[in-house]
């Protein structure tokens, strides 16, 4: 194990977006590739909003993209005292005072400053009261320095200066002992051993509030950078509006999590040309080098297109395994349990050339599974008319007498008929696809007769005969 350690320290307020997911697989493959640990902290101190359910969406997330984490999940509602500790400490210190200001008054004051063009910021008028034992409701402010400059050597960026002029005297306990969010990263960071802090370039103003908190805690500072954004095609914030941002609305699309991850990966860092990478590439390839500045951009059809490139790479008997589910939404997933061992997965091999999604795949496989197979009433009409009733016979009699009901018999009994009654492949190539299909696109006919085998083929030729008979009657 190397001494590098980083962090995912989501809040769970919602599900786990895209651009979370993002910040979490650029710190795990920083930590797989330096052979470190990546640690999971659950930021839940905001009451109001964190909620169990999220707590899970997200730890689901997580799994289902295959990041794991080597300790944790944290979660700082368990680590009060930790922070409180930290917090008078630094009272003890005179390096923070209790503020006895009411939120009124700060509101007010917060609005005079903007009206003459100033930074809000709090004018400090607790700092020289000293007060030791407030009897009313109280907080606690970081004495933050006021002179000269804190810098940041960004591993993504490169070097920002801040001006201590600009920082706010932070509160780090509320009134209601709870700490706020730039106190109580600053001690989990610091007790954990966090030797880099990557995170979304929104918390770059965050930066400087909190390295002045860990030297005055005689902390070591970890080396930090940030993460650009992830845009619209519009340049605007990812949001809705641009397609799903969480990350388990694509398992509900149908994606493969190694595909998003992929994708995810190219928003923001690169390898000269190359767009697919295994896992272990990722790992081996990565480093902060080739992390871009700029904002990346959410192209929905590039993700869709990297996932239909991942389902032609992946296993048919994983896959079979995978689609159960969005069989199940379209009402053919007991067919699917109930068939032969080894049979979906040579369904599912017939899809995996066209397929997009694994609801895409889903839709196709249906009439494969239904029974009876519902025909389309256009592809009915148009092909099963009473003038190719004959041929139908005649190649539902020679398929009856095939001994060898696989492709290549098939092919010949077909070729052999089509010659005798002087058609075309197509005159009776698609007649036979909708009575078998319902459809008039499939994958080879031939195949999908094999794969449907003798009773299930015959049966559906003899139905497709009745209903050419009665043609649009």
């Amino acid at each position: 194990m190397s001494h590098v350690k980083v962090r995912f320290a989501p809040s769970p307020t919602g599900y786990l977006h895209i651009g979370g997911a993002r910040t979490a697989l650029f710190n795990w493959l920083w930590a797989r590739h330096e052979k470190g640990t990546f640690i999971l902290r659950i930021e839940d101190t905001d009451q109001d909003r964190s909620t169990e359910e999220a707590i899970q969406i997200i730890l689901d997330g997580m799994k289902w993209v295959g990041l794991e984490w080597d300790e944790g999940p944290y979660r700082q509602t368990e680590r009060m005292e930790l922070y409180r500790e930290r917090a008078m400490a630094l009272l003890e210190q005179g390096k923070a005072y209790w503020c006895v200001c009411a939120a009124e008054e700060l509101e007010q004051r917060r609005k005079e400053a903007q009206a003459k063009g100033l930074t809000p910021k709090y004018d400090g008028r607790c700092r020289a009261r000293g007060i030791t034992k407030p009897t009313g409701e109280a907080a606690l402010r970081f004495m933050a320095p006021q002179e000269g400059q804190t810098v940041v050597e960004d591993l993504i960026k490169g070097r920002v200066v801040f001006d201590n002029s600009v920082l706010d005297d932070l509160i780090i306990l509320r009134s209601n002992g709870y700490p706020t969010y730039n106190f109580s990263v600053v001690v989990d960071d610091a007790l954990m051993g966090i030797t880099h802090v990557i995170r979304g370039d929104d918390h770059l103003n965050n930066t400087p509030r909190q390295i002045p908190i860990f030297q005055a805690l005689g902390y070591p500072i970890p080396r930090f950078g940030h993460l650009s954004m992830i845009m619209g095609a519009d340049k605007a914030k990812l949001s809705k509006r641009h397609g799903a941002t969480s990350v388990l609305a694509y398992k509900d699309m149908g994606y493969l999590p190694e595909a998003l991850i992929n994708y995810l990966v190219r928003l923001g860092w690169s390898h000269g040309d190359q767009e697919i990478f295994s896992m272990a590439e990722m790992i081996d390839k990565f480093s902060f080098d080739h992390v871009q500045k700029s904002a990346a951009v959410f192209n929905p059809e590039k993700l869709l297109w990297m996932n239909a490139q991942y389902i032609k790479q992946s296993e048919p008997a994983r896959l079979a395994t995978l689609l159960v589910p969005f069989l199940d939404q379209v009402g053919v997933g007991e067919a699917a349990r109930k068939a032969p061992a080894g049979w979906l997965a040579r369904l599912v091999a017939l899809f995996q050339e066209r397929a997009r999604t694994l609801v895409e795949m889903a839709q196709a496989a249906t009439p494969y599974l239904q029974e009876p197979v519902e025909i389309e009433a256009d592809a009915g009409a148009k092909f099963l008319t009473p003038a190719i009733v004959p041929a139908l016979e005649k190649l539902t009699e020679r398929f009856a007498a095939t001994a060898d009901f696989s492709h290549a018999p098939l092919e010949t009994a077909f070729k052999q008929l089509i010659e005798e009654e002087g058609l075309k492949m197509g005159q009776l190539a698609q007649p036979v696809r909708v009575a078998v299909t319902g459809r008039t696109a499939s994958p080879g006919l031939f195949e999908v007769i094999e794969l449907l085998g003798r009773e299930r083929t015959l049966a559906r030729l003899r139905k497709g005969i009745e209903q050419a008979k009665r043609g649009n009657a």
